[in-house]
């Protein structure tokens, strides 16, 4: 079989990497053409011709290659089958990349809309192809089966000048955080000036190690457009915010306090108490932490529940397919994901975004990165250090900054606001 990508093979490791990947299924290749782009703005091109078996070591390595950005150098258009069930895809149906896709339909190339991962591509009468969940497919739709006709682009290596290419090349601790801080902060800010939105997806341990109020502060500087979380944060935000501790741990020494293990049930009952977060902060019950100065500021979030969840508080989506839903609407229009401490909430949102949204994943452990990696997000750029102390440092190289400026304006989801 022959396979065909386009882009910039050489300096994002893609081509080294399928030619590891086709030896490494026992199989053997020959590189038909490779044309390499001659500035480092042009992208190259190349044509392998592979020998291998059939089989699963076959179906395997052509699903790697696809993942990579390869596809089939022939001019087929896509093969359609019907839903013949609403929530159900046909067989064999072509499962999506995070990479920028385009489908031969008709006789001619068009973009897939709504790039996603794990997703159908559903063509319509009109002849638009865009991504869709397969729990959202209706009977009678046309989806995209098998990988002819199919091209998944690898995301362009160049983006700006504050690129993370040299933190990029490996998942390790050994890199100065001020530098890190300093590369992200302009990388912020030169989202925010293209008019795209600025995400952020936390854990709890932005307020278990104290720097709740650094991420307050990018929250009153207009630099953040959205918080994605899960119900931990917001309960320990609260009960910081009310109690001075988060676990239990007085926020002030570091020591566990007398009953402490109540602390975060006591936050729950007062915000339940006042029927949500909003209402807590209307009432003047709860008047600092990174929630107040969410509502405060008219920063719109979503907390996504899940089975171990105390309470939970009457914000938190227990409805897991709503949830999705709103970190979806949330996402639109984002240019920059940064997520902070968070490994489950990171990789689903690693796995809601195109490949050409600029991902950041700060955490202590190396393996969350790798996890990310290995999921498919392989856009993530990983930055391996203590979630608190990067947070601050951070926070305040980003005020300085907006200090000196006019105020940075919020974007709406969807775009351009």
């Amino acid at each position: 079989m022959k396979v065909a990508a386009t882009g910039h093979l050489i300096d994002a490791g893609i081509l080294s990497q399928a030619l590891d990947d086709i030896t490494a299924a026992g199989g053997e290749y020959h590189v038909v053409t490779c044309d390499i782009g001659r500035a480092r703005d042009e992208e190259s091109h190349v044509v392998i011709d592979i020998t291998i078996g059939e089989g699963k070591a076959s179906e395997r390595l052509l699903t790697n290659l696809l993942g990579l950005g390869f596809h089939s150098p022939e001019k087929d258009d896509v093969t359609l089958a019907p839903v013949k069930r609403a929530g159900v895809a046909p067989e064999h149906f072509y499962s999506t990349t995070n990479l920028p896709t385009r489908i031969r339909h008709g006789g001619r190339w068009m973009d897939v809309r709504k790039q996603r991962m794990d997703a159908v591509i559903v063509v319509d009468g009109g002849g638009k192809a865009t991504c869709v969940k397969v729990r959202e497919l209706e009977r009678g739709q046309k989806v995209v089966v098998g990988h002819l006709g199919v091209q998944a682009r690898p995301a362009a290596k160049e983006r700006t000048a504050s690129d993370f290419t040299f933190m990029s090349s490996d998942i390790s601790s050994e890199r100065r955080v001020e530098a890190q801080a300093k590369l992200l902060a302009e990388l912020w800010l030169e989202t925010k000036a293209r008019g795209e939105r600025v995400v952020i997806v936390s854990g709890p341990v932005v307020v278990h190690a104290g720097q709740a109020q650094s991420f307050v502060r990018l929250i009153e500087d207009g630099l953040v457009d959205a918080v994605l979380a899960g119900n931990a944060l917001a309960v320990h935000d609260v009960e910081a915010a009310i109690l001075g501790t988060s676990l239990g741990v007085s926020q002030e020494t570091g020591e566990p306090v007398v009953h402490g293990h109540m602390n975060h049930m006591r936050a729950i009952n007062l915000v339940r108490q006042y029927g949500g977060l909003a209402g807590a902060v209307k009432a003047g019950a709860l008047n600092s932490g990174i929630m107040h100065a969410l509502v405060k500021n008219k920063v719109p979030f979503s907390l996504a529940g899940s089975i171990r969840d105390d309470g939970p508080l009457p914000d938190t989506e227990m409805d897991l397919i709503a949830a999705q839903n709103r970190y979806t609407k949330l996402l639109q229009g984002a240019g920059l994901v940064i997520v902070l401490g968070s490994m489950l909430h990171g990789i689903g949102v690693g796995n809601m975004i195109p490949a050409s949204v600029t991902f950041v994943c700060v955490d202590i452990n190396p393996a969350v990165a790798s996890k990310l990696c290995d999921r498919g997000s392989s856009h993530t750029v990983p930055i391996v250090t203590d979630v608190g102390l990067f947070i601050s440092i951070l926070a305040r190289r980003l005020h300085r900054s907006v200090s000196r400026k006019k105020p940075v304006s919020r974007t709406k989801p969807g775009g351009r606001g």
